[in-house]
């Protein structure tokens, strides 16, 4: 586990935070300082209310107004493919530049996202990403067999080896969460996680009360839970919450992806809720979806396989073969969170 930490902590630089979006908001832009300001760029996140999602729009928001440009925030009011599909034609109609969306299901945007396609709007993905044919590339927090690596890993050290564990994931339709599932599943058939017992995937649709109920339900079904491991920062937030106040700490462990500012509390020294965790940045997967945008806009990116742009921050993108067909840029591994950089990191996002 210590290499595992020690490998993230190297390979992962973490940016400051930067101004958050306006949670409740369905829409919210920000004047351009400079350039073009035709040029319009929008993101949909999965959710309103879902601090993850606010941070990825932050991100987005900071880089467009940055190069001078307008940047439309939209949060549908609903955790649906359908609410997304009405913001996508509300954007097509307002005629935007390019248009990053966070999906509730890979397939059902296609149409929509197709037709703003064939408008002349330049489209990606990011954190949970469409099919090949709704997208230009996709933007990837990290590669889906590291995330699924790192989680296997740490099922397999916080159960000591052997016994029930579950999956507290998002929604049943989110392609990030299924894709990382999926991957540690398979990576987990290897002997060394064989005395390991998956009792359940639940669902709590990257709701808070939903996660808890979901989290409870696990607890009261599966009495030799060891280890509840949960892919989605609501999810995980939720369960340390429940197992904290069942004085579960040390009997029933929780890992997974999660937020330092939401986690800290649930985290540090002595017997813990959540020993460790892992996540990336949201800040910059936001900032390097519009990067990605402004660069395919401006003529500069397709998003074919192969291609290189070195965006705002100084940093070279590559776009790369993603496990659906289609192409991605990665921004880096997943960064482990413990109890000795916790209080560093929960005052940055």
């Amino acid at each position: 586990m210590r290499k595992l930490i020690a490998l993230a902590l190297c390979l992962f630089t973490v940016f400051a935070l930067v101004a958050c979006a306006q949670p409740a908001a369905t829409t919210d832009t920000a004047a351009p300082a400079a350039g073009d300001a035709s040029q319009t760029y929008a993101i949909i996140t999965k959710s309103a209310g879902n601090p993850y999602n606010e941070r990825e729009a932050s991100g987005f928001e900071e880089a467009i107004t940055a190069a001078g440009y307008t940047a439309i925030v939209k949060h549908p009011a609903e955790i649906t493919a359908e609410a997304q599909i009405t913001l996508i034609n509300e954007l097509v109609a307002q005629g935007v530049s390019g248009i990053a969306v966070a999906a509730n299901d890979k397939d059902a945007l296609e149409t929509a996202l197709k037709a703003a396609m064939t408008a002349g709007i330049k489209v990606v993905s990011l954190d949970s990403s469409v099919n090949p044919a709704s997208r230009l590339t996709h933007i990837n927090q990290a590669g889906v067999q590291q995330v699924a690596q790192a989680l296997a890993d740490a099922v397999l050290d916080l159960t000591g080896g052997e016994g029930d564990w579950a999956i507290l994931s998002a929604t049943s339709t989110a392609s990030n969460q299924n894709a990382w599932i999926e991957a540690q599943k398979e990576i987990m058939k290897g002997d060394a996680y064989s005395k390991l017992n998956l009792v359940e995937v639940a669902y709590g649709d990257d709701e808070y009360q939903k996660s808890v109920d979901q989290t409870q339900a696990l607890l009261q079904n599966y009495p030799n839970l060891k280890v509840i491991c949960a892919p989605t920062t609501v999810g995980i937030a939720a369960a340390s919450k429940v197992i904290t106040d069942a004085g579960l700490q040390g009997k029933v462990i929780v890992t997974g992806l999660g937020l330092p500012s939401e986690m800290a509390e649930f985290m540090g020294e002595g017997t813990v809720a959540c020993p460790y965790m892992f996540l990336w940045n949201p800040i910059d997967v936001g900032r390097v979806a519009a990067y990605a945008l402004v660069e395919m806009v401006n003529g500069a990116l397709t998003g074919e396989l192969g291609q290189t742009f070195t965006a705002a921050n100084g940093t070279t993108y590559t776009v790369t073969e993603a496990g659906d067909g289609g192409t991605e840029i990665i921004i880096g591994p997943p960064f482990a969170f413990t109890a000795e950089n916790i209080a560093e990191w929960k005052t940055v996002y």
